[in-house]
């Protein structure tokens, strides 16, 4: 079955991530939002536990990509606010730490599961869906 089969129209997918913590490190939760033509078609918010803002914005792109495969999408465009992740995702930026080196590996891994895939960087403001379930997530645990 290919993934238009699986998921007639919505191929491809616009995923906007985000993770945070309150405290770095800290209680951190983490979000994604899937559009396929404009449209919700799945959006997700969790707690990992303690953690910093770095692993949870990493841990909401293995989200993010985790759901998008599991829907079917064989293109993804991810989208997220933290611009070190984004851009050591790119490999414009090196990865130093350790944590991040596996979590970066994981994610690298992750993407070749896509015909093609893209990530961009945001403003916090145009990645509001995302930032709210990670609120609601952090606000809900208090």
């Amino acid at each position: 079955m290919t993934g238009e089969e699986a998921m007639p129209g919505r191929a491809q997918v616009t995923v906007n991530v985000d993770g945070g913590s309150r405290g770095n490190p800290g209680p951190a939760a983490i979000a994604a939002v899937i559009r396929a033509d404009g449209q919700v078609v799945d959006e997700v918010g969790e707690s990992i536990g303690h953690a910093t803002n770095n692993v949870a914005e990493y841990r909401a792109l293995l989200l993010g990509i985790e759901r998008a495969v599991a829907i079917g999408a064989t293109e993804v465009e991810l989208i997220g606010d933290s611009e070190l992740i984004v851009r050591q995702v790119e490999g414009r930026y090196k990865v130093k730490d350790a944590t991040l080196k596996g979590l970066h590996r994981q994610v690298r891994s992750a993407l070749s599961s896509f015909d093609s895939w893209s990530i961009r960087h945001v403003r916090r403001e145009q990645n509001a869906d995302a930032d709210r379930l990670v609120n609601e997530v952090l606000d809900g645990e208090q």
